[in-house]
């Protein structure tokens, strides 16, 4: 069959962003609305959720994605006002420094449910409404370069992510049967506003170094890739991780150097 312009649009489909009433995932219900999307964003805050649905035009329900009674409740609710889902994001999340010798029981705990129990909530839950409605879907996870390379101080968060990217891949075999993909995002430098509010005085220079393509990243180019990955037009990719940081999970520790802006490996540039 060939390719056809229309194969991006999501025209009437029914989209889940969680955590979307900021940073990424905020961008991504507005990338959705945007190609005709009817969005669903589950958010945790009230006023958040409310403000991110009514710009895209679609819910936004106050919903702790930790939790499997308000994950059924805010999937009843987004069935019965909009359809049945046929797109998801797993975009909830949260970090702190944990270093290994310190990190508690209750830190660590705190930390897989913030960034893998409800990814595992969500997507079986979703996933049974598509397979009830017979739906071919799409559902992605936002994971994180940590999930791939080491991180001191992170540990806890880096587990967590690296189990959200095993899970798509296991996640995709068990529902490719049904008609649905299942695959990751993984950002490195985005500028949300989170890290707008904590970044030093002159990071995006010192981003501009540290990333291939000299820049941080923004929201709306996590949306593209989000876009593509609903849409048609990757009809055939499933199981995958997507790396949308600039390059830097391809440059393994390569930087720009200051002063030369040669490629360097390491302080030594060696």
């Amino acid at each position: 069959m060939p390719i056809d312009p229309s194969s991006v649009l999501l025209t009437d489909r029914v989209a889940v962003v969680t955590g979307g009433g900021s940073g990424i995932g905020r961008g991504i219900a507005r990338g959705f609305a945007a190609f005709g999307a009817r969005v669903a964003v589950w958010e945790q805050n009230s006023d958040t959720a409310t403000a991110a649905g009514d710009e895209v035009g679609g819910l936004g329900l106050p919903t702790d994605v930790r939790d499997s009674g308000q994950v059924d409740a805010a999937l009843e609710r987004t069935v019965a006002e909009l359809g049945p889902v046929s797109i998801l994001v797993n975009n909830a999340g949260g970090v702190f420094n944990s270093p290994l010798l310190e990190t508690s029981e209750n830190g660590w705990d705190a930390l897989y449910r913030s960034n893998l129990k409800h990814v595992i909530l969500c997507t079986q839950r979703v996933a049974r409404v598509m397979v009830e409605y017979g739906i071919r879907g799409s559902i992605m996870s936002v994971t994180s370069i940590e999930g791939v390379r080491a991180a001191p101080g992170y540990a806890a968060y880096a587990a967590a992510k690296a189990g959200v990217i095993n899970y798509t891949k296991t996640a995709a075999l068990e529902l490719a049967p049904h008609g649905i993909r299942v695959n990751a995002l993984a950002p490195d430098i985005t500028l949300t506003e989170g890290m707008a509010q904590v970044a030093p005085p002159g990071a995006e220079k010192q981003f501009g170094f540290t990333v291939p393509m000299g820049r941080a990243g923004h929201v709306d180019e996590m949306a593209g890739a989000a876009v593509f990955l609903a849409s048609d037009l990757s009809s055939y990719v499933t199981g995958q991780t997507i790396h949308v940081d600039g390059g830097t999970h391809a440059a393994s520790g390569w930087y720009h150097h200051p002063e030369t802006g040669a490629y360097s490996l390491g302080p030594t540039g060696t």
